[in-house]
């Protein structure tokens, strides 16, 4: 596949952020920006959103537990 040259300009912060990421997953700049647009245009990005924000909803109360499991004195929960 042919590839074409684009130019963009980003905040410092948000290019040290492409490149740290780009980097982790062992790929080019071009190509992780590549994927990006590619999940997004095909919307894989907001059926993942969507799938998590299910799982959350269903499972709430599991976090709600281990949560205030954490945060209940180690005392309290003996008797």
């Amino acid at each position: 596949m042919a590839k074409t040259q684009l130019g963009a300009r980003v905040d410092e912060d948000v290019a040290e952020l492409a490149k740290k990421r780009a980097a982790d997953l062992g790929l080019s700049i071009g190509d992780y920006l590549a994927r990006l647009v590619q999940d997004d245009a095909s919307g894989l990005r907001a059926r993942a959103v969507d799938a998590a924000a299910r799982f959350l909803a269903d499972h709430q109360s599991v976090f709600d537990e281990a949560e205030e499991a954490q945060q209940t004195p180690r005392g309290e929960r003996a008797a």
